[in-house]
């Protein structure tokens, strides 16, 4: 229960958060276009915490991705680097202001 509240807190305080994996390239990928865009996001590498599994079986439950980098902006399930991605551009940047990320 205490890993449900720790992810739940971790969505509800970001404008956008980003489940992570250090060593990801797809998790590289979308942080950067998150810093392209001008975006404060937090983002939490699971493979250097010692409850990493556990939150990324939580967001399995959440999201039903069990997948990195799981994605949230405003709240709301983006999904994973290839969705971030297709909204490159107004999609994107309208998703980021309407959250205050930007």
């Amino acid at each position: 229960m205490a890993t449900k509240t720790k992810v739940q807190s971790i969505i509800d305080e970001n404008p956008v958060a980003v489940f992570s994996k250090s060593y990801c390239p797809y998790c590289r990928e979308a942080k950067k276009l998150l810093s392209d865009s001008g975006a404060k996001f937090y983002a939490i590498e699971l493979d250097q915490v010692d409850d990493g599994s556990a939150i990324q079986s939580t967001l399995k439950d959440l999201t039903g991705q069990g997948t990195v980098p799981n994605i949230f902006i405003g709240k709301q399930h983006i999904g994973g680097n290839s969705d971030l991605q297709a909204k490159k551009g107004g999609d994107l940047q309208t998703l980021l202001k309407d959250a205050g990320a930007v």
